[in-house]
């Protein structure tokens, strides 16, 4: 097993994997920008490194400073986290070049998925299903048109290097393909460099259900049930729930051998999660692959209590996993607690939190990296916490985040705490009956303010 770790990355990640390396015996290395100088990560890890200033390519995206840290203090692996270098096909493969472990999925298999269209193709040889969708690439506008019309609208058309739902657009009839292309290409183009457009039918009434899933270094895989994530606001997932109130035990099934069908057939290694888009009708159809561990992690370690982040360690290790899959037994709820003001379109609120009392009791996880004072700094993730209950049932797991998130006290910046209250009493989110397009209509009530 590694005898060191280095972390390459910052926050409530870089916290939640020092805990489990220390459980393990395993020292840790903390890479800090200068604006992160008095963070937790950098305080309870064994050693710490500065990379650099505070903007994110000038340190956490900037590889050379992260394998300079792990030469000099003798590290043997690297864990990325989430976000940043930890899909980068490029920074696995100059880990394996300097005989440092990336504990995470190889280049290549981050290269098969992280191109969307690429990833597309190798799920349907792999037989999972897929969304109805163009051959590859779009050309031009009057490619997209033809592909639109055979295909019938509405379609969605996408950038093949995206995220975060930049170069995405609906387009429901011929008339406004025209403009949404070139807008799309556009925007792509600024965000990835890369203005590579394809299309997919768009799935009405869709909940986006993801599947996590674990491979080891001898092409096994086992699967650890759903993650609904269809509360989201511009494609950013604001809270996630397991097992999901749309699931039956059938297609939990069949997702789930889905799943493992897709890290089975690029031999996936780590952990990652299999995307799915859900129809009302319950088809489901293969969206994309995470090749990393996810915010949302802790709801399922909760309902099948499981370590994810340790067996991340082991599998990138060496050991084999047992390939059985797993079920929850709880219901799991979590809730992303961003430094952004939900009365005022969810605005980023950086600055110094002064007053900070944090929710306790049965069932009440919390994941974070802030403390009394902390200074909230402009240049990253507004994510500030994770809120995580845990309970019995759905409606005791809702109750218990209720309690939870009235004893949340952040003074000093606005918090997405207020939308979370009143997202609990939503009838909607109660009922169980929401889609990816729940945000659309969803309008802040100022009794909930602070």
């Amino acid at each position: 097993m590694f005898k060191k770790v280095l972390i390459a990355n910052r926050g409530e990640i870089a916290l939640r994997i020092i805990r489990t390396c220390k459980e393990m015996g395993i020292k840790t290395v903390a890479v800090y920008s200068k604006a992160d100088e008095e963070s937790l990560h950098v305080r309870f890890a064994d050693e710490a490194v500065c990379i650099g200033p505070a903007p994110s390519h000038e340190s956490y995206l900037k590889i050379p400073n992260i394998i300079a840290a792990a030469e000099i203090t003798n590290a043997d692996a690297i864990h990325p986290g989430y976000g940043f270098l930890s899909e980068n096909s490029k920074f696995s493969k100059i880990c394996a070049e300097h005989e440092i472990k990336f504990i995470g999925a190889s280049g290549a298999q981050i290269d098969q998925m992280g191109d969307k269209a690429t990833a597309k193709e190798t799920m349907k040889k792999a037989g999972v299903p897929t969304i109805p969708g163009s051959e590859g690439l779009l050309k031009d506008v009057a490619d997209a048109k033809k592909v639109a019309k055979k295909m019938g609208y509405p379609v969605m058309i996408k950038a093949t290097a995206g995220g975060g739902g930049k170069g995405m657009r609906a387009i429901w009839s011929e008339d406004e393909m025209e403009s949404n292309f070139e807008s799309a290409v556009q925007e792509a183009t600024a965000a990835f460099g890369n203005g590579g457009m394809y299309m997919e039918k768009l799935i009405e009434e869709p909940r986006h259900i993801e599947i996590q899933v674990v491979g080891d270094q001898f092409g096994k895989a086992c699967h650890l049930s759903e993650r609904d994530c269809s509360v989201q606001r511009r494609h950013q997932k604001l809270t996630e729930e397991t097992p999901s109130p749309f699931m039956t035990d059938s297609l939990r099934e069949e997702m789930g051998k889905a799943a493992v069908k897709a890290a089975e057939f690029i031999k996936y290694e780590g952990a990652g999660t299999v995307e799915f888009l859900v129809d009302k009708h319950r088809n489901f159809y293969f969206m994309e692959m995470n090749t990393r561990i996810q915010v949302e992690h802790p709801i399922t370690e909760q309902v099948v209590d499981y370590d994810l982040i340790r067996e991340q360690i082991l599998v990138a290790g060496g050991v084999p996993i047992s390939g059985k899959n797993y079920y929850p037994k709880l219901h799991s709820i979590e809730c992303r607690i961003n430094a952004e003001d939900p009365y005022n379109d969810f605005r980023p609120s950086p600055g110094k939190i002064t007053t900070l009392h944090t929710p306790g009791g049965h069932g009440i996880r919390l994941d974070t990296h802030v403390y009394s004072g902390y200074m909230i700094p402009p240049n990253y993730d507004s994510m500030i916490a994770k809120l995580i209950t845990t309970a019995q049932t759905r409606e005791e797991a809702i109750n218990k985040m209720r309690r939870a998130l009235d004893e949340f006290v952040i003074e000093g910046v606005k918090t997405t705490i207020p939308f979370h209250r009143q997202l609990m009493e939503h009838p909607d989110y109660l009922a169980g009956n929401y889609t990816t397009k729940f945000m659309e209509d969803f309008e802040m009530d100022p009794k909930y303010q602070d």
